[in-house]
């Protein structure tokens, strides 16, 4: 039996992963929540399975399986157990290209399988008492239960504990006189350490410091030791003739399969690890309904996943905020005072939709997302002085770019173009683009000052984000479904300073 992956259901999925991060990444802040799943977990080179989003929603499902399956606390636990094991394996196998000595190597490489096929048994004896329900952990543990009981295996097992067993058994004495030493057979010399131990006893003073070497906790090994090693090989020729052979006959011993599923496996691991530290903010996290096709969206209670990350104090509440999309609309046009969370949220949505195409929980209490194909954003750049351009050619260079290669199963998130040039200017533009997007059908989050943009089809929805009504200059960086007023941010600074037509009014009386 074959098990190609824990992570990519199709053979195609797994040959196309991508080694950089997208353009999009740090416009959505993606950048900064992979390195903070990966930290600590680099030898497993984890970043090329967050950087392949999935396009088929069998493979999305499937992660999803094994995800649930994964929180459970006791697997979770196992698993870790097996990845420390795993990790001791390669540190052993690390240090044998490193050692200088012939059969100091070749004990760490014969300690290495006896690692190896200690982690592999637990592992399979381990799953066989969970109730998985996930079809891919199922079928691992088909395989891992069928390798522990093939002939490889057991021909693995058994020689490296014959070998062990065999090594362990030898007896010899190191004799030093003048200057130089010599090694033979134990022949039943009588073993003086009890009673030099005796001897001493009485002057022993208290807590004294212990001078014996723990001879496990140590990797290299002097000249002198590799010398007393080379005599005791000529002494017991077979014992180690047979280790010879053993190094030589499993020089490959790891199973291809077992090594993927040790490495794919951190995937769950380490979201799952992150995600639980969100939670004790007592944030909320849901596996999201997808489509290729569904264009009617939804999330409850959504959030910022990498500023959520970074508020360490659980004091500092993280605003959550809702929307949906229902036929035919396609287009958030989010509008309302500065600093008010509305890129923010426009990040939000991008996120969502990113860790949605990953087979990843995403944030909230309930989602329904699409699985699109490709994600574009367009968000402020500092003028380059390099390209020639300035800043509202290269804005409009950029644009111009993303729809050309944009399709009706794209998503866009645009946050406030055009802001280097005239309102005039800036409405024609963005109505011109909008024009375009809708023709394409796609998917867009637009971030705006611009308030007509918010009716121009029956594609568009107005959200905006919204102040404390007995203080309208204080944020609550709420975003609601609602007509953009266009004096959200005005009303709230006249407020501030008392400047309304009631206050000013009101004022004259006195």
């Amino acid at each position: 039996m074959l098990f190609p992956s824990i992570l990519f259901k199709n053979e195609d999925d797994i040959k196309r992963q991508p080694v950089e991060e997208s353009a999009f990444f740090s416009d959505l802040n993606l950048n900064q929540i992979i390195d903070s799943i990966t930290a600590g977990k680099e030898e497993y080179n984890l970043n090329p399975f967050f950087y392949t989003a999935l396009r088929a929603v069998e493979t999305v499902y499937y992660r999803h399986e094994v995800m649930r399956d994964m929180e459970n606390e006791t697997l979770m636990e196992q698993i870790k157990v097996f990845a420390e094991r795993m990790a001791s394996v390669r540190r052993n196998l690390e240090l044998v290209e490193k050692l200088d000595f012939n059969y100091h190597k070749k004990g760490w490489f014969l300690e290495a399988t006896r690692v190896y096929c200690d982690a592999v048994t637990d592992l399979a004896h381990n799953l066989s008492q969970v109730n998985l329900k996930s079809r891919g952990l199922l079928a691992f543990r088909e395989y891992v239960t069928g390798y522990v009981k093939s002939h490889g295996f057991q021909s693995l097992l058994a020689e490296g504990t014959g070998v062990k067993d065999g090594l362990a058994d030898l007896q010899y004495c190191v004799i030093v006189q003048s200057g130089k030493f010599s090694v033979q057979r134990y022949d039943g010399e009588a073993d003086y350490s009890a009673k030099v131990e005796n001897i001493f006893e009485k002057f022993r003073q208290g807590a004294v410091k212990d001078y014996r070497v723990d001879l496990h906790k140590r990797s290299g090994m002097n000249h002198i030791e590799a010398k007393i090693l080379d005599f005791v090989s000529r002494l017991y020729p077979e014992q180690f003739a047979v280790l010879d052979l053993f190094c030589a006959d499993h020089n490959q011993f790891m199973d291809p399969a077992i090594s993927t599923f040790d490495r794919e496996i951190q995937f769950y691991v380490a979201y799952l690890e992150f995600v639980s530290n969100i939670k004790r903010k007592g944030l909320t996290f849901c596996y999201p309904q997808v489509s290729t096709t569904n264009r009617e969206l939804y999330n409850d209670a959504g959030f910022d996943l990498a500023l959520a990350h970074s508020l360490a104090c659980p004091e500092m509440p993280v605003v959550c905020n809702d929307f949906f999309l229902r036929e035919p609309e396609r287009i958030i046009v989010v509008s309302g005072p500065n600093q008010g969370g509305k890129t923010t949220f426009a990040r939000t949505f991008g996120q969502l939709h990113y860790l949605a195409s990953l087979g990843c929980p995403v944030p909230g209490r309930k989602a329904q997302l699409f699985l699109y194909d490709r994600i574009f954003t367009h968000f402020e750049r500092e003028e380059n002085i390099h390209n020639l351009r300035g800043k509202l050619q290269d804005d409009l260079v950029r644009i111009h770019n993303i729809l050309t290669r944009a399709t009706s199963n794209s998503i866009l998130i645009v946050n406030e173009m055009f802001v280097s040039t005239s309102l005039k200017d800036a409405v024609f533009l963005n109505k011109a683009i909008m024009a375009r997007v809708i023709e394409l059908d796609l998917l867009c989050v637009s971030v705006t000052f611009i308030d007509e943009l918010t009716s121009l089809s029956e594609k568009t929805v107005s959200m905006v984000s919204t102040v404390a009504p007995e203080n309208p200059a204080e944020r609550t960086f709420k975003i609601v479904r609602k007509p953009a007023d266009g004096m959200a941010y005005a009303l709230s600074i006249a407020k501030k300073y008392r400047l309304t037509y009631e206050q000013i009014k009101e004022r004259i009386k006195l």
